[in-house]
């Protein structure tokens, strides 16, 4: 019942890793643990009874007045840490844990918890009645319910003294009022962010840092407040994750205020990209004109030569067209493979009707153009009454009858008429000459 009602909350929400749980010999042990009630709330309690607690388990904790029930995130030597993160002091007073969580605290856990959505409602309608200038964000039942924590937001200096006396009559339980920002706000509440992920503040961050505008103009990004902004309507946090790289690689760079001279012009600053350590020079100062691209090493090259009294001929260096040749990438997966040694099958393109085979017409290809056209004129002279099916592929195939029909015409037609001294000269058995009146007898 512990784990089930500890993995409620939702996934990574600022749970940590003991690294340290493994180590045998009770070199990470501690007699202080870590709990965590609803949302981002944690505190630490001494294990004054040396109960067996691991991380998961549902505690009843030491609270004023009354217990508290919560969920252990981290156990051992870690602890420490975890209070060093939180400025918790040596000589603080540390609570201690009860037990176990019972099923009986259990249940009157939830049945507290299920109160918290119409306490939030009905002391806004509350805080409204009243003109209170603030807004009452999220609402916390103690473990025991005899306590409730009202989280409110407000920009300017609220006197809530008549609020607390109304809520305690209406609820019958003991207040308290905490404060919070828009960015606590959002973390208590969650929400997925533009990058796809859980917000940063509802997952892992503890601690907010001011994000300043600065941080954008590091990284070249561009001041539109619609995009700046998060779900908390202020700068996002992940503006600062990497602004100090951002910086430190600028360092690296030539000043944005530095011109270049060359023979022909004046070049300055346009834009910078960091990762690819190249500057764009404009020859004018407020408009792109004649851009031209350069590493960093070139315009420090320039910029000595400037030092120097020399001006180049151009800012772009003779070497810039030859870029560097790009090896191939290995395929280091290849070799591991479990088809590497299948055979591949060769893909048959089907046959064609009136096509010869693959061999023959793969051997006819090899042969030169010319041979192919007198192998033709031969396979016409020899078959003259046929044709090439190549040309005919759209026509009814005919007989042969029909086809000696239609050539004979056209050979007719083609064979050249004899003269008259060739008629003379013709013998009686020619295939083409009559008999004589005599020879006939």
């Amino acid at each position: 019942m512990a784990d089930k009602n500890c993995n409620k909350c939702p996934r990574g929400k600022l749970h940590c890793t003991n690294w340290l749980a493994d180590i045998p010999g009770g070199f990470a042990d501690f007699d202080i643990v870590e709990v965590q009630f609803k949302n981002t709330r944690k505190g630490f309690y001494r294990n004054s009874t040396n109960l067996p607690l691991e991380i998961g388990d549902m505690v009843a904790v030491e609270a004023s007045p009354g217990h508290d029930i919560g969920c252990v995130t981290m156990t051992g030597e870690l602890v420490k840490l975890q209070m060093k993160k939180a400025n918790v002091r040596q000589g603080t007073e540390i609570k201690r844990v009860f037990r176990k969580a019972r099923q009986s605290d259990i249940e009157k856990y939830e049945e507290a918890k299920a109160r918290e959505n119409d306490t939030m409602i009905r002391a806004r309608k509350i805080a409204e009645s009243l003109k209170l200038n603030m807004k009452i964000g999220d609402v916390e039942y103690q473990g025991d319910g005899n306590k409730a924590i009202f989280y409110y937001i407000a920009d300017e200096r609220v006197d809530f003294r008549q609020l607390i006396k109304v809520l305690a009559e209406t609820f019958k339980i003991r207040i308290e009022m905490k404060q919070i920002g828009a960015r606590q706000e959002a973390g208590r509440i969650g929400g997925i962010g533009p990058c796809g992920r859980p917000l940063c503040c509802s997952s892992w961050m503890t601690n907010f840092v001011s994000v300043a505008t600065s941080a954008a103009r590091f990284q070249d990004i561009s001041l539109n407040p619609q995009k700046l902004a998060g779900q908390c309507a202020k700068l996002k946090c992940c503006l600062n994750f990497e602004a100090d790289t951002y910086v430190e690689a600028s360092k690296r760079m030539p000043s944005k205020e530095t011109r270049l001279e060359t023979a022909d012009a004046t070049y300055y600053h346009f834009k910078t990209d960091i990762f690819k350590r190249q500057i764009t020079y404009s020859t004018d100062k407020s408009i792109a004109a004649n851009l031209v691209t350069i590493d960093a090493a070139r315009a420090f090259e320039v910029i000595n030569m400037n030092k120097a009294g020399e001006k180049p001929l151009t800012l772009a260096s003779e070497n810039t067209d030859k870029s560097p040749e790009r090896k191939p990438l290995g395929d280091i997966l290849g070799d591991n493979d479990l088809t590497r040694f299948d055979k591949k099958k060769k893909k048959r393109k089907p046959k064609k009707p009136g096509q010869p085979q693959a061999a023959a017409g793969a051997e006819k290809a090899e042969r030169p153009r010319e041979n192919s056209e007198q192998e033709n004129a031969e396979h016409q002279k020899k078959q003259p009454g046929t044709k090439d099916r190549r040309n005919n592929r759209g026509r009814k195939e005919r007989s042969p009858k029909e086809e000696r029909r239609s050539d004979e015409p056209r050979q007719q037609m083609a064979k050249p008429k004899p003269d008259r001294q060739e008629r003379s000269q013709r013998q009686p058995n020619d295939r083409y000459s009559k008999p004589a009146k005599g020879d006939e007898a």
